[in-house]
């Protein structure tokens, strides 16, 4: 399972648009046509958080020109149009290395549990970095020391709607795009259907329960940093290559993984680890290679 971080499409500072994610794809995506030339199902589950905050920009803008786009719509929105540059981006890699693998992107729903309008949970923060609070009706955060950004709902996921039908198309060798923001956030109304819920589901969750559904045996989380740290951005950062899930848990409860970014990766990854999964790698894309083959990023494994 690779678990692609939207900021590793879309960087803070980089240029917002498609050109910016289709070089930042080609890029992110090349070592995985080595993997898919040795066999191993491969599934890809990507983050969303810059691009729902422009999707919800734009419907704002438009009120009155066009129709408003509500939030699960916009998560929708962009499962497509990443899914879609994932597609072309590793179909052209597997093409030009003679790799004769599908790639599909799946529209995915979530199941989560919240109230019908997603409130009373964890915040996300979504779109552009601001250096001020922006003004707005909606409500804002501090992202890690980045700036501030626009917030909305992130309930976590309870199952993947699809999960049957994506195991099939995982088993068979097809390189599968599923989940992308982290599914369509839903629930189940009384009468067992489902509504969609104005909310963003944290991707590195939805990973790790698609991945325990597909029978993945290891996450590798692709995202803006090089690695977990201690003490991140002070004077003392230290990079953490190994770790057991107890010390990722201690360093968790110690407070040293901020909820807007590095908390929700560990959190995910004990999970994953604790209903049986083997290791999560987490590094940037540019450093995958080397850290599928221990020379990078922080690997945390299950200790049997």
């Amino acid at each position: 399972m690779v678990a692609l971080g939207g900021h590793a499409l879309l960087p803070p500072g980089a240029p917002a648009s498609v050109a910016t994610q289709r070089t930042s794809l080609r890029r992110a995506l090349d070592f995985l046509a080595e993997v898919a030339a040795g066999g191993a199902p491969i599934a890809i589950v990507h983050g969303n958080g810059p691009q729902v905050g422009h999707a919800l920009i734009r419907s704002e803008a438009g009120l009155g020109r066009a129709y408003e786009v509500p939030l699960d719509v916009c998560v929708a929105q962009t499962q497509g149009e990443i899914g879609y540059l994932i597609q072309e981006a590793l179909g052209d890699l597997l093409r030009t290395k003679g790799i004769g693998r599908g790639v599909i992107t799946a529209i995915t729903q979530s199941v989560v549990e919240v109230s019908p309008d997603g409130t009373g949970g964890p915040m996300k923060p979504v779109g552009p970095f601001y250096p001020s609070p922006p003004p707005g009706p909606f409500p804002v955060m501090e992202d890690a020391g980045r700036g501030y950004r626009r917030t909305v709902p992130s309930p976590r996921p309870a199952a993947i709607v699809e999960a049957t039908v994506l195991r099939g198309l995982f088993e068979q060798g097809v390189v599968v795009v599923a989940a992308g923001g982290g599914g369509i956030p839903v629930r189940r109304t009384e009468d067992g259907s489902l509504a969609g819920v104005a909310a963003v589901v944290d991707k590195d969750w939805a990973a790790a329960i698609l991945a325990l559904a597909l029978g993945a045996r290891r996450i590798l989380d692709l995202t803006a940093v090089d690695g977990v740290k201690l003490g991140f951005g002070g004077a003392h950062e230290r990079d953490l290559r190994r770790l057991t899930p107890a010390e990722a848990r201690r360093h968790l409860e110690a407070g040293e993984f901020h909820s807007g970014s590095m908390g929700p990766k560990i959190e995910a990854a004990l999970h994953f680890l604790e209903q049986g999964g083997s290791d999560v790698i987490i590094t940037s894309p540019q450093l995958a290679r080397e850290a599928l083959n221990g020379r990078a990023g922080t690997r945390i494994a299950r200790q049997d």
